[in-house]
């Protein structure tokens, strides 16, 4: 379950470095420096699956199987699990990984790597999504190369193509829409671009959104100062916020189709896809 990634973008970032450096409590030091932090952000409080970060997957915790596979990415440097629940922390360091306890008010998993970045230096933060245990290692070197690539491109974020036409109209498969950089228009849970004339023979192509990001350190630290607005609330997606303030967000391209658990239904969906791919 291999993803290429293609770069296709010329970003830049619009905004001041107005964010002023959270103090919470916690372990980590601002001496901490690293080239590429990948954090996985992993909640334990979740509402329609509490504790999913150690839903037991194929004999292992779910942030174990995102975890191993974010260390097969050859460009992360260092990878941090942040959580609020000593629960999570315990069973990262019982398989040998990194955790870190994080304040537990956290609106959305960009504001808990916020964060850790206000402590821990790096020229390149990944946000791994904490409930995807088949995150592909290919497509993170290809989001962390085009980041490294281009010094202007202050948030990446990938994309792959949606062609299941059921997908298209999905409200729980967010879509995207770039310019001609690559760099994206809007995000949105409808269908984007709409077709309005339907007499023609028209076959636009249709972009689903990844949940993965990476960010550079200014641009990071001032998630959290950022007013959410209108359009984010209403389509509930947080990296609106980044457009609704004057941000830029490259996309690249990936073959890659994520696949996240969202509720306990899933787990099962997820371990015959690792039993598939260990046969293969």
């Amino acid at each position: 379950m291999t993803g290429c990634v293609r770069w296709l973008h010329r970003a830049n970032i619009c905004g001041s470095d107005r964010h002023e450096a959270m103090a919470p409590e916690t372990e980590m030091t601002s001496k901490d420096t690293t080239e590429v932090l990948a954090v996985i952000p992993a909640r334990y409080a979740s509402t329609r699956f509490p504790g999913k970060p150690l839903a037991t997957i194929a004999g292992r915790p779910m942030i174990q199987h995102v975890l191993e596979r974010v260390r097969q990415a050859r460009t992360v440097t260092r990878i941090v699990v942040a959580t609020e629940d000593a629960r999570i922390k315990s069973a990262v360091e019982s398989f040998g990984g990194e955790a870190i306890l994080t304040r537990p008010d956290h609106r959305t998993g960009t504001d808990r790597v916020a964060e850790v970045a206000a402590h821990i230096e790096a020229e390149i933060y990944v946000n791994v999504q904490g409930d995807e245990p088949l995150i592909d290692p290919g497509t993170v070197d290809g989001l962390v190369e085009a980041m490294l690539e281009n010094s202007e491109m202050q948030i990446g974020t990938p994309c792959s193509a949606i062609d299941q036409p059921n997908d298209i109209m999905d409200p729980n498969i967010v879509k995207v829409v770039r310019d001609f950089d690559s760099n994206a228009l809007y995000f949105s849970r409808a269908p984007i671009p709409w077709v309005r004339d339907t007499a023609k023979t028209i076959t636009p192509e249709f972009w689903k959104h990844l949940g993965l990001y990476a960010f550079r350190r200014a641009a990071l630290l001032e998630f959290p100062t950022l007013p959410p607005g209108e359009l984010e609330g209403v389509e509930q997606l947080e990296q609106l916020r980044w457009l609704e303030n004057g941000f830029r967000i490259g996309v690249v391209e990936t073959d890659y189709d994520a696949v996240s658990v969202d509720v306990p239904a899933d787990v099962e969906r997820v371990e015959k896809l690792l039993e598939a791919d260990a046969k293969s």
